[in-house]
């Protein structure tokens, strides 16, 4: 019996419990992230919460202490499913798509090697998409996917790659994320209220001025100072998140001006784009990292794949690199045609030479990207 997928994975995740939990390669973030979660809770639970549970009747003070604990509790959950969820990982293929697969798309060149096509063009709600071949990966990716250098994977609907949490933020995983920031940020801000309620109490109790009830609190003024500057960070992202859910961007697409005067064809209104982020149920993964993989049969694909790439006299696929690739889309930007990114409205593309490439149709939203894959890593 060989080993499982996950013992054979190609990327550079990190995985536990048997490939049960999948974690991305800076795994030790999450530990810090924690860290910076954790200790300012104690210090408010110990310094200030407490303090607080008599200057209420019939102790009733006890809720600041017990929503507090479920702020805390709930942070920390989202911050683990977004930073051990498969965040929508695109099974490789064990070798480069074949010719004899695609025979209306290749391009002979001399020599008898044939070249197939830099990109492929699919249809998502009436408009076409341009989507691009991923060297790594050796398959066009989906629609909204994206190869994360850092995690060397291809991700669907990736969204960015965060430090903090140690993992891609894609399909699978962006509504904890969300949930993660949002909550975050109501954590700062409730951790602030009350140690401003804690000094007026100093205040009330002792009939003192506001300079001296901060210097027989300390702890407050630093917990006020700490979330003060947190809430920034968390609370700008999560309302740049809500623009993002609202208008059904992604990050990358946002910062690389995607849909700067085109038409975005994921964009069905704000309320069907919350329902599909906070509603819709979340995809299965693609990958079964517990699958047995026969140890022989992937080095016999891996000789393959080198024998296709090394054959000489034979016709060899030839493929475009990702530098290529970018420096075609700030070629076509530079030129003006803005069309010729992403997007094309009409359904059609004409390139330098005046040629005409027609579109591959797919459905609205799914099409066969959606192929799951246990313990094959070809989604075709």
């Amino acid at each position: 019996m060989g080993k499982r997928l996950y013992q054979h994975w190609k990327g550079r995740n990190k995985f536990l419990f048997g490939g049960r939990l999948v974690l991305g390669p800076d795994a030790k973030a999450v530990a810090i992230t924690v860290v910076l979660i954790v200790v300012p809770s104690i210090v408010f639970f110990s310094c200030v919460a407490r303090y607080l549970f008599d200057d209420f009747p019939h102790r009733s003070g006890v809720a600041i202490l017990v929503i507090a604990v479920l702020y805390l509790t709930c942070v920390l959950t989202f911050l683990l499913l977004t930073s051990s969820t498969d965040p929508g990982i695109i099974p490789r293929n064990r070798h480069p798509p074949e010719v004899e697969d695609r025979p209306l798309d290749f391009v002979s060149g001399q020599s008898g090697r044939v070249r197939l096509p830099r990109t492929k063009d699919v249809v998502v709600n009436g408009i076409a998409v341009r989507t691009k071949y991923c060297d790594t990966c050796m398959l066009y990716r989906p629609p909204r996917c994206s190869h994360c250098s850092v995690c060397n994977n291809c991700v669907e609907r990736f969204d960015h790659h965060c430090p903090w949490v140690g993992q891609c933020i894609g399909q699978r995983n962006y509504r904890f994320f969300f949930m993660f920031v949002s909550l975050a940020t109501l954590l700062c801000v409730y951790v602030f209220a009350m140690c401003t309620v804690y000094i007026k109490s100093v205040m009330d109790d002792r009939q003192c001025s506001v300079w001296t009830a901060m210097a027989k609190s300390p702890a407050s003024i630093l917990l006020m100072v700490y979330s003060f500057i947190c809430v920034w960070f968390v609370g700008g992202l999560t309302f740049f998140h809500l623009y993002l859910i609202s208008t059904n961007q992604t990050t990358y697409e946002n910062f690389r001006y995607r849909y700067e005067n085109k038409l975005n064809p994921y964009n069905l209104g704000m309320a069907s784009n919350l329902r599909d982020v906070f509603c819709a149920a979340i995809p299965p993964s693609k990958n079964n990292f517990r699958a047995y993989v026969d140890d022989e049969e992937d080095s016999r694909d891996e000789e393959a794949g080198s024998r296709h790439s090394d054959s000489g006299g034979t016709k060899t696929t030839t493929l475009p690199s990702e530098e290529a690739l970018e420096e075609e889309d700030q070629e076509l930007h530079t030129c003006g045609n803005s069309n010729a990114d992403e997007i094309l409205e009409d359904g059609t593309e004409y390139d330098y030479g005046g040629e005409q490439s027609s579109p591959v149709n797919s459905s609205s939203r799914r099409s066969s990207w959606d192929h799951k894959s246990v313990g094959d890593h070809s989604i075709w």
